[in-house]
């Protein structure tokens, strides 16, 4: 194992300099969900130049290559390839500038602001070094390029556009994240890793009025506010303290004017969880307080409690995982540890399901070590270290970019002998 990850791996040196032009190129072009037109393009370009037979377009813009070396295993590699609607502010040379129109017609700026310009680049130098040291491995590399994952249906959409009838099945998926722990860092877990994610939108309705008259109304705005007051007992009262959960109310919305009671308001929240039991557990009890509260409050009308986007949790399956942690263990060596749970969430763990097959998930650092180390011994994590979605969170380039690239080709070698 260690010769062949060592033979394949040694080509890094010479692609080193073109994955970081590629990564600062990605970073400065971000593409928002459905949209990653120019994104697809490069990994279908690098792809093709390689000699994968590569199929695009499937669901708009996910990519598979597949590169085909024998009789052996086939080993599935993803990467998400979306932005956000986020206004840059790293102050980096490469920074993105872009804008584009929304989906309601105003313009807004787009940031790769989770890393998944890290993902994109870590994959096609993987794929360049599986494809340049053929004579090390058997078996069958695909490299999965997955659109849309921030809004939780870029697998969903590839799998209903045929995926599993464009891809041969593979024995194993294998993912990862780049997160704000310090480069270099290469983690991973067996069972739950990521949440699983609930968004839902809550209308209650009142009766309104004259803000010098609430007599003759029924105040939605009060009802609102005791609702997102009495969702934070649901963790605190309602769950066992060593069984985490998030319940995160992030919008409210009512009225106009000052001294007029709207006749209704709208609340948006998020749920994380990490097994079913729980997740259902925490989404009947915010039903129950949302009635509860609006039949207190004599509202005129049944609240209305819609989903918005779900993702399902990820949970590493442990025959791989193990692997994949032995492997990192006779690479990295200290550099390898056991991750916590990770409160974010994914939507890849949808393509080996639809597959029938297992998977394994791992995150990497991307801090510069030096300002982590700071941080760690100043006790100020939180405040010092930009996390995904920050304005500010833009992974430095090495030694990130190496050890994305060498987890997915030492994980994917544990399976691909000769």
């Amino acid at each position: 194992m260690n010769d062949r990850v060592h033979t394949v791996l040694a080509r890094l040196d010479d692609i080193r300099s073109d994955l970081e032009d590629l990564y600062k190129d990605l970073h400065r072009h971000p593409e928002l969900g459905l949209r990653e037109h120019r994104t697809a393009k490069k990994a279908s370009d690098a792809l093709r130049d390689l000699g994968y037979e590569v199929t695009d377009g499937i669901g708009g813009t996910g990519v598979i290559g597949v590169l085909a070396n024998g009789e052996g295993p086939i080993v599935m590699a993803r990467a998400d390839m979306d932005a956000l609607p986020v206004r840059e502010q790293t102050g980096l040379p490469y920074a993105s500038a872009v804008t584009v129109s929304g989906d309601g017609g105003a313009e807004q700026p787009v940031m790769h602001a989770c890393g998944h310009d890290v993902h994109v680049t870590c994959l096609i130098g993987c794929a360049r070094l599986m494809a340049q040291a053929k004579d090390a491995w058997r078996g069958t590399f695909v490299a999965l390029f997955q659109p849309s994952e921030e809004k939780g249906d870029g697998a969903a959409i590839m799998i209903d556009d045929g995926l599993t009838s464009k891809s041969p099945r593979p024995d194993v998926v294998l993912a990862q994240h780049v997160l704000p722990y310090p480069a270099g860092y290469v983690g991973i877990r067996s069972g739950p890793f990521l949440s699983a994610a609930d968004s839902l939108r809550i209308t209650v309705h009142g009766r309104g009025a004259h803000g010098s008259m609430p007599q003759a109304a029924v105040d939605p705005v009060v009802m609102a506010a005791m609702i997102v007051v009495r969702l934070q007992t649901i963790v605190s009262r309602e769950l066992a303290a060593t069984n985490p959960a998030v319940v995160t109310v992030g919008s409210i919305h009512a009225g106009t004017d000052p001294n007029i009671i709207p006749d209704s308001a709208v609340i948006q929240l998020n749920v994380r969880t990490y097994d079913d039991a729980s997740r259902t557990k925490v989404l009947r009890a915010i039903e129950r307080i949302v009635k509860a509260e609006c039949e207190a409050s004599q509202s005129p009308k049944a609240p209305e409690i819609e989903e918005i986007v779900t993702f399902p949790p990820t949970v590493n399956d442990e025959t791989p995982t193990r692997r994949v942690a032995e492997a990192f263990a006779a690479h990295f060596g200290d550099d390898a540890h056991t991750i916590d749970l990770q409160t974010p969430s994914e939507d890849m763990s949808e393509i080996p399901k639809a597959f029938g097959v297992p998977f394994t998930y791992w995150g990497i650092g991307g801090i510069d070590p030096a300002l982590y180390a700071q941080a760690v011994k100043n006790d100020t994590i939180a405040q010092d270290i930009p996390v995904n979605h920050s304005p500010t969170f833009a992974p430095v380039t090495q030694p990130t970019l190496d050890t994305g690239v060498s987890a997915l080709t030492v994980a994917t070698l544990a399976w691909l002998g000769r």
